[in-house]
């Protein structure tokens, strides 16, 4: 089932691994984005600033849209897909190498107006 989503924003490769990301989206689903970036000022990962700036990028989005007040929206979708990985070779002992995977990922973060009236089918 795809939630609703209103407006939305995206940040595509964002150079963190998506499993950093993922408590982080956990945390901010499901509330009004105003709170959602008050949460995620105090968080100290590096990861809440980027997501942090997703957030605003979807409220700035809704306010371009014509939408008066985007604080009181909330966050329906946030997703931290992987994205590419960058693949190096580390040498080891005795003529072996070590796959190292340079992660990163996509953000995408979904608003909504929880007080718009939806059609049912």
């Amino acid at each position: 089932m795809t939630p609703i989503v209103d407006y939305y924003a995206s940040a595509r490769f964002v150079r963190t691994s998506s499993r950093k990301l993922k408590p982080l989206l956990d945390l901010v689903r499901g509330k009004f984005a105003d709170d959602a970036l008050d949460i995620l000022k105090f968080m100290p990962n590096r990861g809440a600033r980027m997501i942090e700036k997703v957030i605003k990028s979807a409220m700035a989005n809704a306010e371009d849209k014509g939408f008066r007040n985007a604080g009181e929206l909330v966050v329906t979708d946030a997703r931290g897909d992987g994205g590419p990985m960058f693949k190096r070779l580390m040498p080891r002992s005795r003529g072996m190498a070590y796959m190292i995977r340079r992660r990163s990922a996509h953000i995408t973060i979904g608003l909504a107006d929880p007080n718009a009236e939806r059609e049912t089918d």
